[in-house]
Order: structure tokens, then sequence, then C-alpha cells
């Protein structure tokens, strides 16, 4: 008799589950006191869009009025979760 090993779970086109990638854009970085010299940032703490995703007005913080580029990219990979387990573990 032989030992069986279960093969990694896989999901519908045959590759391994993939893991979810969830960015945010926090606080603004950018130097309004770059021009003297100086450095002084606006306090916006997390990033605001100005108009619906796939517009230009979208790359805008609704906040600061700076583009999101100037905003703190944070990117978290998290497994994509089965919502059929019930796990009850504290996190």
């Amino acid at each position: 008799m032989g030992l069986h090993h279960q093969a990694p779970r896989k999901d519908s086109n045959g590759s391994a589950p993939k893991k979810e990638k969830v960015v945010k854009y926090k606080e603004c970085r950018k130097n309004h006191a770059a021009s003297i010299g100086g450095y002084a940032v606006d306090g916006c703490r997390e990033f605001m869009a100005s108009g619906e995703e796939g517009t230009s007005a979208a790359l805008i913080c609704a906040a600061c009025n700076c583009h999101r580029s100037f905003h703190k990219r944070e990117v978290d990979t998290d497994p994509v979760c089965d919502s059929s387990s019930n796990s009850t573990s504290p996190r």
C-alpha cells in the first residue's frame, strides 16, 4: 500500500490559487516647500479619488488636489479565502 498525497487545490484554469493584491494609497508625501529649499507636507492622511475609476480625475486626490503618485502606496497580499470554510481562529 502506497501513501497518497493530496495535491494542492487548483482553480478552474488548472493553476494554483492566486493571492489577491489590495492596493491602498495613504498619506500625501508631496513637499510643498521644495521650491524654497524647505520641507512641508499638507497633512492629507489618505488618498480619495476625485472621479470615477478609469477617468483622469480618479488619479487626483479630492482632499489635497495632488496626483495619486504623491501618496504612500501600500500593497497587502492576502491569499484568496474560501468562503465555505468555517474557521473561527482569532486574527
